[in-house]
């Protein structure tokens, strides 16, 4: 399992979780928010992240970190 802070979000991930490549993303409190696709870096089930997370997602898959 992996988890980072940033930006006020919680964002987990776990190795070998089922596909697709995704990262499940909390409020700094802990409340659950969604799931996010890491190839398509959209939300899954109908949520749609806000920009911000995005653009947090992609720094950290830059950084070598996702």
């Amino acid at each position: 399992m992996g988890l980072i802070r940033r930006g006020g979000y919680i964002i987990i991930w776990w190795k070998g979780d089922h596909p697709p490549l995704h990262v499940h993303v909390r409020t700094q409190s802990g409340k659950k928010i969604g799931r996010l696709n890491l190839t398509t870096l959209r939300g899954i089930e109908g949520w749609k992240p806000e920009a911000k997370l995005v653009k947090i997602i992609q720094e950290l898959q830059k950084e070598g970190r996702l």
